[in-house]
């Protein structure tokens, strides 16, 4: 399965460049990269917060701009959540919160 690009209008002019950056919720085990943004937007009504709590409780994660992943499992059920390995420690994330986090991936 391929990565979902971001289209013209998911991200607005003041953000990264839009050629190389998707969603966490679209790669799979295996895949490593770096965190470019951290915007929790696409399900106001969707993550049982307010975007500003997700949003505040991401980057508490740490999940903050430059920090480098990897993923390294997901659910057998609807691939939920996602096991990560961010910089230094290992994270579980649903797939629905990981759609606010968009990563450049690593070219091999």
């Amino acid at each position: 399965m391929l990565a979902e690009p971001i289209g013209a209008t998911a991200l607005d002019a003041t953000s990264v460049a839009t050629a190389d950056c998707v969603r966490l919720s679209t790669v799979g085990p295996g895949d490593r990269g770096e965190i470019v943004d951290v915007r929790a937007e696409s399900h106001p009504d969707g993550h049982g917060v307010d975007v500003h709590e997700l949003q505040r409780r991401l980057l508490e994660f740490g999940f903050v701009e430059g920090a480098r992943f990897e993923v390294l499992h997901e659910g057998a059920i609807w691939r939920d959540p996602i096991a990560i390995r961010l910089d230094d420690m290992r994270v579980a994330l649903r797939r629905r919160d990981a759609e606010d986090v968009w990563v450049r991936l690593d070219r091999t």
